[in-house]
């Protein structure tokens, strides 16, 4: 089952929120019972924006897990209308570094917050 909900179109320069929701529970089925789960993405201008920046994010992961200096568990990646923000702890400067210039790297990216933390030794 899938349900979407939007909401009118936003005025000039302002956002709507899009709610997607995607339930498919076998077990549930079986019981004759269905539950939801609804997963909303906030101001996003569109559900193909909100592809686009799930696409993005899902690259600069791979990038990252392809990477042996990265350490694609301690970098969280969150990406809105291309921004891509990347947040965590890094165990060196040049982690972080990497870790950036990776994301640039990544077609559709607009621009990079690079809010990692370099650990002190």
């Amino acid at each position: 089952m899938r349900r979407r909900t939007l909401s009118p179109p936003p005025a000039e320069g302002e956002h709507h929120e899009i709610a997607l929701c995607t339930c498919f529970d076998p077990y549930a089925v079986t019981l004759g019972t269905v539950a939801t789960g609804c997963s909303v993405a906030r101001h996003q201008e569109s559900t193909g924006a909100y592809v686009d920046d799930t696409v993005i994010t899902s690259r600069v992961k791979a990038k990252f897990a392809a990477d042996k200096t990265v350490s694609a568990n301690a970098i969280s990646v969150e990406t809105m209308k291309g921004v891509v923000q990347l947040s965590g702890f890094a165990k060196s400067p040049e982690e972080k570094s990497q870790a950036e210039l990776l994301a640039r790297s990544v077609n559709g990216v607009q621009d990079v917050r690079n809010d990692i933390i370099v650990k002190s030794s």
